[in-house]
Order: C-alpha cells, then structure tokens, then sequence
C-alpha cells in the first residue's frame, strides 16, 4: 500500500485558496460573545421617563396581579398554564417584579413621541437620560432616535448627540448603554450611523468602537432588497462590528406589505418569515435578535385584561419557541406575563437540558446523543434562564454539573 501522494506545496496551494475566507469567517462570524440578553425592551416616551420608572413599572404589575390574579391559580386559569408549573415559578415572579421589573428600557424619541417641538425634544431627551443616568437604572437602557430617512436624519443625528453628552456628564458610559436605529432602509443608512459613531467617539473623546446600536428591522427593503438578496444580513456586516442586536417592528412592517389592521400580528406569517431572515443573517454573527411588540394590551375590563394576559403569554411562548429570546413590551401589566412564560419556557426544559449536558461533559452518554453544537445550544439556554432570573445558579450547577464559568465557555464553543 502506498502512502500519502500530496505534500507540503499541495496543502500550500490549498492554504493560498482557503486562509482570506477562514479570516473572513472568523471576523464576521466571531460567534456568541456569552453576553446577557434582555428578555425584554420597554419602550417609554421621553416625556415620561421619571425618577424610579423601572420600579414604578414593577409596582403597577404587581397591582395588576393583586387586582385580577392575585393567586398562581387564577393566573395559570386565565393563561392556560399548568396550575402547578405556575405554582411553582410564582415565587420567582413575584422577586422579579420587585427586584428587576424592567430589564432593558428603551427611552423613546420616535414613534412614540409625537407632537414635540425641536426645543421640547432637545429638553426631554437630556432630562430623560439625566434621570436614568442618575439613579439605579435597569441593565440595559437608551434612547431610540428618530431615523436617518431624509425628513428626519438632522433631528435623528442631532438627539443623538445631545443623549451621549447628557450620558457622559452624568458619569462614564454604562456598559448597558443602547443606541437604537429604526426604520432601517438601506445599507447605507447602518453605514451612516456607523460613520455617526465614529465621529462622536472622536468628539467625547471616547475609545474606538464604544458605540454600537441595534437595527430595527421594520420596513420591506431591510428584508429583501431589489436584488433579490436579504438585506438584513447585510446591514450586520456593513456595521463594522458596531451593530448588537436585529429588532423587529411588528406594526411598521405588516403595515408596509399592505397587511390590514386588524390581521397586524407578531404571529402573521409575514411576520414570521421576517423574523426567520433576521435570525438566519445573525446566525454566527454574536448579534441577537429581538421579536416585536403586541399592542393589544392587558388593561380596561377585567375580561380585556384576561384577554390581554392570554395573549401576550402565548405570543411570548410562541417567539421564545422560535429562537426570539426578546420581545417589546409596551405597557406594565405585561410584565407579569412576560415573566411567566419566560420563567416556564426555562423551568420546563430544565431537567432534560442539565441531565443532558452532565451526559455529554461526563462522555457517558445517555438516550440521547449529542453532538457539540447541541450541546452549545443546552449551554446556552441554561445560561439564558440564570440571566433572567428563571434558574439559580446554584440550580445551574447542580444540574450540570459545572460552574456558570464553565457553561459559558462551552455556550462559546471554547470546550
């Protein structure tokens, strides 16, 4: 039997070939850094942003639940939820509401503030980054600017401006400080604001690439461009390593595909097949996708806050089933659902997630057999349920196994 005819100049001819495209992989598909994402964005107007929002978001959810569900029973009757799952979570619930009701908020410059003269918008926004930046602020919050479309790119660049000084007079930059772009276009529009950061970085005297920002994905052209190509796959390497995170604007988009009022969903399939591009062009990348909002919201009568409740439990199931780990809220008595559905998506698939990744590190196998990107995934998701508070770590661990450490480097592909 003869040996291997190939040699050194062959598998240097095929290196020459392959070592620009292995460069390429690793920059634009560095993977999951292992960073926390918000199970949510609350979305508040700047006119209304004041001191202890977050925590006056939290007593209102709890005077919801105390007012129509003030029991695990009642809520799982309304939702449709195992009596005894929600039994079980209800103590976590309750904690969550008290302890981190909001865990991401979104000051709103936008669509949802309205009517405001240049003067009012340049006050509101320095106010309302000045009261966030001023006290104990939920993880994760910004400011979302009007976008960089013609009529409104000025006023858009201009409150940006304004909201990062107002930051950084208050202090140094949080590290949960979020910059969102809507009604995303065009390539040239993430470009822009690219170049936007740039420049502010120069000017606040901050470090290169300090500045990221989202992409609200909301309109036809961020989906399909007329090539026929997704552009929103596009928009993710056009950042230059600045975009963390694809957010999906249910009403802007149905709306834009000529989807009539009363069938704008977050479960329309339109809607459906633009959140599967999105989670296809971020796929590698490290930037997480966020699902949209439901407008139909848990307040009024007590049979529109059932309702409203039965809803939004199922839509957020729905998406968290889906890979969408985020979604917006709009109002506090969404919250209690937000965290029902979340805590029980986390809590159901707990048992089989850490049995299954002891049998993978132990390499003793088990009715199931695993292969590293599977297990990555289990990683992942017990991760996820101790960053929103649905899992211990001290449950994490004994589950698994190993340390939080640990998952995260396996969650990262690093063992």
């Amino acid at each position: 039997m003869s040996g291997p005819r190939l040699g050194p100049d062959d598998l240097a001819a095929v290196e020459r070939i392959m070592v620009p495209a292995d460069e390429a992989l690793v920059r634009g598909y560095p993977g999951d850094a292992g960073t926390r994402q918000p199970v949510h964005t609350v979305y508040l107007p700047a006119d209304r942003v004041l001191p202890g929002t977050a925590q006056r978001y939290g007593a209102a959810a709890r005077a919801a639940l105390e007012e129509h569900a003030p029991d695990p029973g009642t809520l799982a009757g309304i939702v449709g939820a195992d009596p005894d799952r929600v039994a079980e979570v209800w103590p976590l619930l309750l904690a969550k509401l008290e302890r981190e009701p909001v865990e991401d908020l979104r000051i709103d410059l936008e669509d949802g503030y309205r009517g405001r003269s240049a003067d009012a918008e340049d006050a509101d926004a320095v106010a309302a980054v000045a009261t966030l930046a001023d006290e104990v602020a939920p993880p994760y919050w910004g400011v979302r600017f009007k976008c960089f479309e013609a009529a409104t790119r000025s006023r858009g660049l201009r409150t940006l401006d304004l909201v990062l000084g107002a930051a950084l007079d208050a202090g140094p930059l949080p590290d949960g400080f979020r910059l969102t772009l809507p009604k995303v276009t065009s390539v040239e529009q993430v470009l822009a604001m690219a170049e936007s950061c740039r420049r502010l970085e120069a000017a606040y005297g901050l470090e290169a690439g300090r500045l990221r920002f989202e992409v609200q994905v909301e309109t036809a052209q961020a989906v399909l461009g007329p090539d026929g190509a997704a552009t929103v796959a596009r928009l993710v390497h056009a950042s230059g390593g600045r975009c963390n995170g694809l957010h999906f604007g249910t009403y802007d988009y149905t709306a834009a595909l000529g989807i009539a009022a009363a069938h704008q969903a977050m479960d329309h399939p339109v809607a459906d097949h633009a959140k599967n591009v999105m989670l296809l062009a971020a796929a590698g990348t490290g930037v997480p996708v966020s699902d949209g909002s439901t407008n139909l919201l848990p307040v009024g009568p007590a049979e529109q806050v059932r309702a409203g409740w039965a809803r939004h439990f199922r839509l957020v199931g729905r998406s968290l089933a889906r890979g969408l780990y985020q979604g917006w809220d709009l109002h506090p008595a969404q919250l209690p659902t937000r965290f029902l559905a979340t805590f029980l998506f986390f809590r159901t698939g707990l048992d089989e997630a850490g049995g299954r990744l002891r049998d993978y590190l132990a390499g003793t196998g088990g009715a199931v057999l695993d292969e590293p990107a599977t297990a990555r995934a289990l990683a992942g998701f017990v991760r996820r349920g101790v960053h929103c508070g649905a899992v211990t770590p001290e449950e994490a661990a004994a589950l698994t196994g190993v340390t939080l450490a640990a998952l995260d480097d396996l969650a990262r592909g690093r063992c």
